[in-house]
């Protein structure tokens, strides 16, 4: 019989809200503090992509986010600034039973978290302290409340404050670009097909979109360079009409859809250096705090909701005085993996970009993209764990 533990998950993003939906489901007692007055995000899309379709249709999922989602379809492509194709955008695992779908961060978010017992998650709670002995871990928060756990998971994002916890202070990376997002009636733009994945790429700049809620809204993001590092922050309010200079003379398609753009969100794109390490007796990291990446690999979600999953199936086989062992274990099986989709997602920026001599090498490369991505998507971490 597995040993109820304790767990503490600091943070009610889209990796604590997955973890913790595990953790309940193997019948430990979680609780979930966000820092937040509620659960909920500002921004917009984000891919949902097989290596974790396929863990939230474990999780009892699968209805909820094919009705919520955008399902990506044949068709969806890479292309040049003025629309020229370079080649098709890989939208399903080998096996073709999981795809890839666009989501509205709140939809994903509202679902993992009204599978949760009410119980499970305590808003208001900003994290000030951490303290642990061989026996418990303690938490202090900013309203005065304590809390003691078996186990305490950082999932409190690029900025998180039980990181320093682990390892030594290091700020996070500017990576020079600028991203206004945001989100466009698709009845606004006739002619559009919702169901697709679109990326344009120009020198030192991209966009891309798919679709969110069903295809009713399309999703954008139109990636800029800045030498001024910005804040990481999905509520930035951006100037529209940056966004449409920046990509004047592009292909009808995206003039067209910035027509229709009336207040987009901007934010500064941060990522860290990978880190040596993950754990600290008691205390894991998970997600962006983690290993925070850049967003051109689309796998900052998933790759959070695929260390929730990891983690808390070693969990299962673990007891009081095992845990800390049990989360070297856990790093031991997701770092490799996540450092070489952090570095994998940088690379990537550089190609849609642009940032090459020869483009022909560029267009070999994004030609070249579904081995890796192949790699990506058809990882099963349940199975991964079962064989190791």
């Amino acid at each position: 019989m597995v040993e109820q533990l304790k767990i503490a998950v600091v943070g009610g993003g889209i990796g604590g809200l997955a973890a913790a939906n595990v953790m309940v489901q193997h019948g430990h007692d979680v609780h979930v503090f966000e820092q937040a007055s509620r659960l909920g995000e500002v921004g917009a899309g984000v891919l949902i992509t097989p290596n974790s379709v396929r863990l939230l249709a474990r999780m009892g999922l699968r209805e909820q986010f094919e009705r919520l989602g955008g399902r990506i379809q044949e068709g969806s492509s890479y292309r040049r600034m003025d629309g020229s194709v370079v080649g098709p955008i890989k939208i399903g695992d080998t096996s073709g039973e999981y795809g890839v779908f666009g989501m509205h961060r709140a939809d994903l978010l509202g679902m993992l978290a009204d599978q949760l017992p009410a119980s499970a998650v305590h808003a208001g709670h900003r994290c000030v302290g951490f303290e642990q002995t061989a026996d418990a871990a303690r938490l202090d928060f900013e309203n005065g409340e304590r809390f003691e756990a078996d186990v305490v998971v950082a999932a409190d994002g690029i900025h998180s404050r039980l990181r320093q916890e682990v390892v030594d202070p290091t700020p996070p990376v500017f990576s020079g670009m600028l991203a206004y997002r945001g989100l466009v009636p698709a009845d606004r733009l006739p002619g559009w097909r919702n169901d697709v994945h679109l990326v344009w790429m120009g020198e030192g700049k991209h966009f891309m979109v798919f679709p969110v809620r069903g295809g009713e809204l399309l999703n954008f993001v139109g990636f800029i360079p800045s030498e001024h590092p910005a804040e990481e922050s999905w509520s930035g309010r951006g100037d529209v009409n940056v966004l449409a200079q920046s990509f004047a003379g592009w292909d009808p398609l995206v003039t067209q859809l910035i027509d229709q753009v009336e207040d987009p969100f901007w934010w500064g794109l941060f990522d860290r250096e990978p880190l040596d390490r993950w754990t600290s007796g008691r205390l894991a990291l998970l997600g962006d705090a983690a290993h925070a990446m850049l967003p051109h690999l689309g796998q900052g979600a998933n790759q959070a909701i695929e260390d929730g999953v990891a983690l808390s199936a070693l969990l299962t086989q673990a007891d009081t005085a095992s845990v800390s062992e049990t989360l070297v274990r856990y790093e031991s099986v997701r770092r490799p993996r996540a450092v070489k989709v952090q570095l994998g997602a940088r690379n990537n920026g550089r190609r849609y970009d642009s940032q090459y001599e020869d483009l022909a090498q560029r267009d070999a490369e994004i030609a070249d993209a579904a081995t890796f991505r192949s790699w990506l998507y058809d990882y099963d971490v349940e199975k991964e764990l079962a064989t190791a």
